[in-house]
């Protein structure tokens, strides 16, 4: 009973931080369109928390006629991770929960 109360908290905290996680990338590609401050302290956050994403998934993608698609292949998998990893838990803490 108190584990699966924790794995639902668990799935609940994990699905928050991915959704924010979500929409700082997707802040993040909407920046680049207008070229920000770069020192404005938002957009350093921003910038430092989605990197560790943003640069090993750059590398792998290209750039296609001057557009960087990294940002959209970032979010999607995202999203797909998120929906695996909270179902996961769900499922882990009883049938029918999800």
């Amino acid at each position: 009973m108190v584990t699966n109360s924790l794995l639902l908290a668990l799935a609940t905290v994990v699905d928050v931080l991915f959704t924010i996680f979500f929409y700082l990338v997707l802040v993040r590609a909407l920046l680049s369109w207008v070229n920000p401050d770069p020192y404005n302290p938002v957009v350093r956050f921003i910038v430092r928390a989605t990197e560790p994403v943003m640069a090993p998934a750059r590398r792998i993608i290209p750039p296609i006629s001057g557009f960087d698609l990294s940002p959209i292949v970032v979010l999607l998998l995202i999203q797909v991770v998120k929906n695996l990893l909270v179902n996961l838990l769900y499922n882990m803490a009883g049938p029918g929960l999800s």
